[in-house]
């Protein structure tokens, strides 16, 4: 077990275990996994659907759906707090006025029966002893920062009567209105189409400018993470099996996972009949392969990968990857894996 680091990161997170009941005991969706979010910091989480990307988000606040449930011998220190051992009364004073998370459906996560300004004060009466008018003023001032044109009408909206653009920056307002010290933004771009994505993740990257917050970006499009991290964490089936900053990350994928989904990039310029693709699936989580739980998807795999579970190897200054090519990179296969690379985004 891994104790949390001397040094007082704004988040650490240190052996994170979210676990399901199954039929042959409990199912582990977040298993082993650790990193930490500086401030003013943007990393990213990256991953596919079903890797634990959203689950160890909502661990970090305590929003674990039932019956699941944070595993003994989890850490989760914040500003040096263990909020694992925290109750109830001091979780919220945490959630929504030091930590914040912008939901991935905005449409799902938004009151359907309150409009968008009595939604955002709310968050203001809840966490501070400012009045009906203050908040509903805090409120009208914080849609203003996120980019909504005629605040004061919109403010008296309702979700439905806004489009999907304008909801997704309702929940950046009502994340942002008590200016915490980390976010956590779920797939902020999802369903949205290419120019509001850019506009989205345009005003996360002005807001963290303009406030020193710390951006944790949960996120399936390595474009996002090119453009909007600093450190990049890669997950697969419950664990973390690669992590680097994001320039190292595109310059020199050491997990054969991460490799895959670089491959598996559109370019422009080039002209493809077909994507890249990784074979096969993700496996289910209550049956997981032997050794490495990647190997049966991996060009590379080769007979230790199938009786011995690779741990984090160093790569390179803050770089780590789950793999065993990392000691042993002469049984990487000549396959046309790598050379499909990507440079960061300018």
């Amino acid at each position: 077990m891994t104790s949390p680091s001397s040094h007082q990161s704004l988040l650490d997170v240190q052996s994170l275990q979210v676990a399901f009941p199954g039929a042959a005991g409990d199912v582990r969706a977040v298993d082993g996994v650790s990193f930490t979010v500086e401030q003013g910091e943007t990393v990213c989480l990256v991953g596919e659907s079903g890797c634990g990307k959203s689950l160890t988000a909502l661990s970090l606040l305590r929003l674990v759906p039932p019956p699941g449930r944070i595993a003994a011998g989890s850490h989760i220190h914040f500003d040096g707090r263990d909020l694992l051992s925290l109750d109830e009364p001091s979780l919220r004073s945490i959630r929504g006025r030091q930590m914040a998370m912008i939901f991935q459906e905005p449409m799902t996560a938004l009151n359907p029966v309150l409009t968008v300004g009595d939604q955002i004060a709310e968050v203001v009466q809840v966490h501070t002893k400012r009045s009906r008018r203050e908040s509903w003023d805090d409120a009208v001032a914080m849609l203003a920062q996120v980019g909504i044109a005629d605040p004061p009408a919109r403010a008296k909206q309702y979700p439905h009567e806004l489009s999907g653009g304008m909801r997704q920056r309702v929940m950046i307002a009502m994340a942002l209105v008590l200016s915490p010290r980390l976010v956590i933004a779920d797939e902020p771009t999802t369903a949205l189409d290419v120019t509001i994505q850019a506009q989205i993740l345009e005003l996360l990257r002005e807001m963290r400018e303009r406030t020193g917050m710390a951006l944790l970006l949960i996120t399936h499009d390595l474009g996002v993470v090119a453009e909007m991290a600093s450190r990049v964490i890669v997950m697969y089936a419950g664990r973390v099996v690669e992590e680097a900053p994001v320039d190292a990350l595109f310059a020199n994928p050491s997990h054969p996972y991460t490799e895959g989904l670089l491959a598996a990039m559109p370019r422009l310029g080039q002209e493809q009949e077909r994507l890249t693709t990784i074979r096969g699936s993700v496996p289910p989580l209550g049956a997981l392969p032997s050794g490495c739980t990647f190997r049966d998807r991996c060009p590379h795999a080769f007979d230790r990968c199938a009786v011995e579970e690779p741990v984090l190897y160093q790569v390179g200054p803050a770089h780590r990857a789950r793999c065993h090519l990392v000691q042993e990179p002469e049984r990487r296969t000549d396959v046309n894996v790598t050379a499909n690379r990507v440079e960061r985004a300018s």
